[in-house]
């Protein structure tokens, strides 16, 4: 029972931290909907953040400022490219379904993070 307990209270925190940080999500519903692409996300995911880690390290090693700014601007990429496809699968899955049931606020929520998204 301390574990079911353990992992509802972490999918909580998982969810608070999707809405403190603007990321797309499903609330549910009494039903859940698997994204289509979100083992592809992680790995996009895993892959920036190694490729950040070792544009850290170009800095620590002091190398050329311009080789420096072409990796982030491929980490950058990277990243704008992740969000289109959670954006992609949110839109696919969790606004269909908030359309078909009237939740204005998912739709509301989503324009939201399509607003800092795109700053």
């Amino acid at each position: 029972m301390d574990r079911e307990h353990e992992n509802h209270s972490h999918a909580e925190m998982d969810h608070e931290y999707m809405h403190e940080h603007g990321i797309p999500h499903t609330h549910g519903h009494g039903h859940v909907h698997g994204h289509e692409h979100t083992r592809a996300v992680l790995n996009r995911l895993s892959r920036a953040i190694g490729h950040l880690q070792r544009v850290k390290a170009m800095v620590e090693d002091g190398r050329d400022c311009s080789e420096v700014l072409i990796q982030i601007a491929a980490v950058r990429s990277a990243i704008d490219n992740t969000g289109k496809l959670i954006l992609q699968d949110h839109l696919k899955h969790c606004i269909v379904d908030a359309a078909m049931e009237g939740d204005q606020k998912a739709i509301d929520d989503l324009c939201e993070a399509i607003d800092k998204y795109m700053k």
